[in-house]
């Protein structure tokens, strides 16, 4: 089995539980996931299961789509609803002219610091594993893109936001320094992944359905297979004879009428539609196979 099944991961669960619960759910042991979440968050988290394992690098800068709740009055230690106060608590409820005034600057790119427990590596270990420890943690600004950040709505204490955000962007942060900005402190009540990359939410099943899917004898309905993965990149089908070369390593050529002329990757399907290898451009028209799975 090959390719990706999306699970809409449950709160409680770390991504590493997830990925060991489908171990278990597949009998197959090389699975991985990508992008990381919470265990306090729920939604997208997709699986690359097989040999579609080794198409994981093309996914790790990959956008990501959140609903996040923010909650206002204090802040906390971990910037979500798990961490202790680090503020005095205050009674604040945001109106949203409020809140557009001060959400512009969380738009576009900036220098964003990681929350102190995260999963971000300092000397080869995790941050929040050196906090467990009261190590005093200082993670170095890095940079992010939020393409878009829209409030979706405010009710008491707490307002919704959507964020179209770049792979790495923390919200925990956003919702610390929206906090911060205005002066009451904040931390993220809640956060959902309605979509990372190319897979949406549509797509997610909870381990629940997997499960029940793996019973029936159905789990092709669920799993995405390689040659579907990757759909920006355009893909040409070879005949046997260069399968086979490509097999071998050799490079291979592609019609300049169905792959755009500069292309930087390429599928190369077998005759049957199954993807055989990546391409990498080496010159016009020419690729060479950078991977075959």
């Amino acid at each position: 089995m090959d390719g990706v099944i999306v699970v809409d991961k449950s709160t409680g669960w770390t991504s590493h539980d997830v990925v060991n619960k489908m171990r278990g759910i597949l009998g197959i042991r090389r699975i991985g996931h990508l992008g990381t979440l919470d265990p306090s968050a729920t939604g997208v988290l997709p699986l690359v299961i097989g040999r579609a394992t080794r198409l994981s690098q093309f996914y790790t800068k990959a956008d990501k789509v959140y609903e996040a709740v923010v909650q206002f009055g204090h802040s906390t230690s971990t910037y979500d609803a798990e961490g202790e106060p680090t503020s005095e608590p205050v009674a604040y409820e945001p109106s949203e002219d409020v809140l557009w005034q001060h959400l512009p600057a969380f738009r576009g790119t900036f220098l964003q610091t990681p929350p102190a427990v995260s999963a971000k590596k300092i000397a080869g270990t995790p941050a929040y594993k050196l906090a467990r420890r009261n190590v005093e943690v200082q993670l170095a600004p890095v940079e992010v893109t939020v393409h878009s950040l829209e409030l979706l709505g405010c009710e008491g204490a707490c307002a919704r936001l959507c964020v179209h955000c770049s792979g790495g962007t923390y919200l925990r942060s956003i919702a610390h320094d929206l906090g911060r900005s205005i002066g009451c402190g904040a931390f993220l009540a809640s956060l959902r992944r309605t979509r990372s990359g190319d897979f949406p939410i549509e797509q997610a099943v909870t381990l629940e359905q997997a499960a029940a899917h793996v019973r029936a004898g159905t789990a092709g309905e669920i799993l995405i297979p390689p040659a579907r993965l990757l759909p920006g990149f355009p893909a040409e089908t070879v005949d046997a004879i260069t399968a086979g070369q490509i097999r071998q390593g050799r490079d291979f050529r592609v019609s300049p009428f169905r792959v755009q002329r500069g292309a930087p990757y390429v599928k190369a399907l077998d005759p049957d539609g199954a993807l055989l290898a990546i391409g990498e451009l080496k010159l016009p028209n020419l690729y060479h196979p950078m991977m075959v799975l």
